[in-house]
């Protein structure tokens, strides 16, 4: 893999407007007064004793965060989950934080949820043509590369090896924060979905953007002052009008280009949507090429005029150089004429790919009816590999329903830098 700081990065690095928010009253209010503001689950803000969101000016939904085992809800199998398995640290961005632990128990994966029926059509259910959304979250990592938050309901008719299940439902995926997976294991990562199920032919789904940072990760046992200097503000942003999602950490959103795509875990399947996109745009059958690919399913990004180019050889007959476009690198042989002069390209073969922004030009899936879609989740997402996921801290989630900027995203990620402040008495 190849890390590259571009101009574009620069502009994510400047300075934060304001001081230091001293209390919970201004960091909240500084999260509110963020123009396309949804949600915020501070976990000091409580109805009827559970967690709830503070909201939109004239908003009253009931985002309020039920504590649910998916395993037992799903294979019927476990205990039931309630609040006491989510120890709080006392403490956080916003005066508190929940725990996440490591669960033994094979039949036990708790989360924190907002059900589909008390979502859906809300603010929170950032969907369909021309929308945007943002997140934010407020983390100390211990370990773990799986979800954070956002709705990515994964299915459960994907068996993997899993007993079997009660109710079996395919994915309902629309967007979700992640620590990584195998895109960058430990960074800040953020899925997307437009069909809420698979994409570039493969059986999960895999547009995704990440930093190339990974989130520092501690021990949740540390010592007080070591948890507080550990947070870690980890968001995403996607821009509909642009076709771009973008991950960041502790407000800054680094380029990141990914090589050797064939063999990478993760990028290998955009890499082959990109082949069978450009071998369908050539008459006749190629060799590789999968009459059936989805062309819905194609990684197809824009690649009119290079931004750069660099030759890599040259004979009489050929020049084989690399271009640079806005989110691909591409070799391309050129074929010469008898004087010299370069023809048409003779073969194109795709040789990086820009994971952060990364490209995505479709609309983030909209069920048609409440029963296809899924609950928002926080510090797991339902999926049939029961990983133990992501363990640590999480003491925010703030979700925009628009792309936020980068003066935006520095000023959320400062909260994290003035400190944590203890829980209300």
């Amino acid at each position: 893999m190849a890390v590259q700081l571009s101009a574009w990065t620069i502009a994510y690095c400047a300075p934060v407007p304001g001081g230091p928010l001293d209390s919970r009253e201004e960091r909240v209010e500084a999260v509110r007064r963020i123009p396309g503001f949804v949600a915020l689950w501070d976990f000091v803000e409580r109805v009827d004793g559970r967690f709830a969101a503070h909201q939109g000016r004239g908003d009253r939904h009931d985002f309020r965060l039920d504590a649910v085992n998916y395993v037992r809800d799903y294979w019927s199998e476990g205990r039931t989950a309630t609040y006491a398995d989510f120890p709080l640290l006392g403490r956080g961005p916003f005066g508190q934080a929940v725990q996440f632990k490591a669960e033994a128990e094979r039949d036990f994966r708790p989360c924190l949820l907002v059900p589909r029926e008390r979502l859906h059509n809300s603010g929170l259910d950032v969907k369909g043509p021309g929308r945007s959304v943002s997140m934010v979250t407020w983390v100390v990592r211990e370990s773990g590369n799986h979800a954070i938050a956002g709705i990515w309901h994964e299915g459960t008719d994907l068996q993997g090896g899993a007993s079997a299940v009660k109710r079996v439902e395919q994915g309902r995926r629309q967007y979700a924060l992640f620590a990584g997976l195998a895109a960058n294991n430990g960074a800040a990562a953020v899925h997307v979905s437009e069909n809420g199920a698979r994409s570039f032919g493969d059986k999960y789904a895999r547009n995704l953007a990440v930093t190339p940072e990974v989130i520092p990760a501690v021990p949740s046992d540390s010592p007080a002052g070591v948890l507080d200097r550990a947070w870690s503000v980890v968001a995403f942003s996607f821009d509909n009008k642009r076709n771009t999602v973008t991950a960041y950490l502790d407000g800054q959103a680094n380029d990141y280009w990914v090589e050797d795509l064939a063999h990478h875990p993760f990028f290998q399947w955009p890499y082959k949507g990109w082949q069978q996109a450009q071998w369908r745009k050539v008459p006749g059958l190629q060799p590789g090429e999968d009459p059936a690919f989805p062309a819905a399913q194609f990684y197809d990004p824009p690649e009119g005029k290079p931004v750069s180019r660099r030759v890599v050889s040259e004979t009489a007959e050929t020049r084989i150089e690399v271009q640079q476009f806005e989110f691909t690198r591409v070799r391309v042989t050129l074929r010469k004429d008898s004087k010299g002069r370069i023809g048409a390209p003779m073969e194109r073969e795709l040789v990086a790919l820009r994971a952060n922004p990364f490209w995505f030009a479709h609309d983030l899936y909209a069920p048609a009816r409440l029963e296809d879609g899924g609950p928002f989740t926080i510090g797991r997402v339902i999926h049939t590999s029961r990983s133990v996921g992501f363990t640590g801290y999480i003491g925010g989630v703030a979700v925009f329903g628009r792309a936020l900027g980068a003066r935006e995203m520095a000023r959320l990620a400062a909260i994290a830098k003035s400190g944590p402040i203890p829980a209300p008495r």
